[in-house]
């Protein structure tokens, strides 16, 4: 089981992807904790010294990467892996994909607390923060609306993650079947 988690940065799609880890006993991967390891440098850092666009690639790659080389695992993808390269097609090609849709009065709250370590607000006022956020959101929920399933993030619990899942899986099997 291929299992990608994308949201808004603040979403908890880490939060979330360990403790589905941990219940569903697969592998928990971060994208940007994995950029991090190879390329020796913060997302700050490469933002800084290499730009959004090698970031962007390098995103790309490892999430190709981490597909190909597991069978199964949840991967915590960064907030606009699923924006760029038609990662959201090929994620959905190898698992299923969850959206964690979280309100943007929680995602502001949470990343005012984070702000010098997420490179694309770090310079963002706490009045612009929202207005910030709303923009990114209406630009990427495109990619987002594409996710196999939606799930109201501050609303749920382990157990309702687990079974909207389950439920996904259970309609694709019958799909196959008929």
């Amino acid at each position: 089981m291929k299992i990608f988690l994308i949201g808004f940065m603040g979403s908890g799609k880490t939060h979330w992807g360990r403790q589905l880890s941990a219940k569903l006993g697969l592998p928990f991967y971060d994208l940007d904790s994995v950029i991090v390891e190879r390329e020796h440098r913060t997302v700050a850092d490469i933002f800084e010294e290499s730009g959004e666009e090698y970031f962007r690639y390098q995103e790309k790659e490892m999430l190709e990467a981490i597909v190909v080389e597991m069978e199964s695992f949840i991967l915590s993808c960064g907030g606009g892996t699923p924006c760029f390269f038609n990662n959201i097609e090929f994620m959905k090609k190898s698992g299923k994909v969850i959206w964690l849709n979280t309100s943007v009065d929680i995602l502001k709250q949470r990343l005012l607390k984070e702000r010098q370590t997420r490179p694309l607000i770090s310079e963002v006022n706490d009045e612009e923060l929202r207005r910030y956020i709303v923009k990114k959101l209406s630009e990427r929920r495109m990619y987002y609306q594409q996710a196999d399933v939606t799930v109201t993030e501050e609303n749920t619990n382990l157990e309702e993650l687990i079974q909207l899942l389950l439920n996904d899986q259970e309609s694709d099997r019958m799909k196959e079947e008929l």
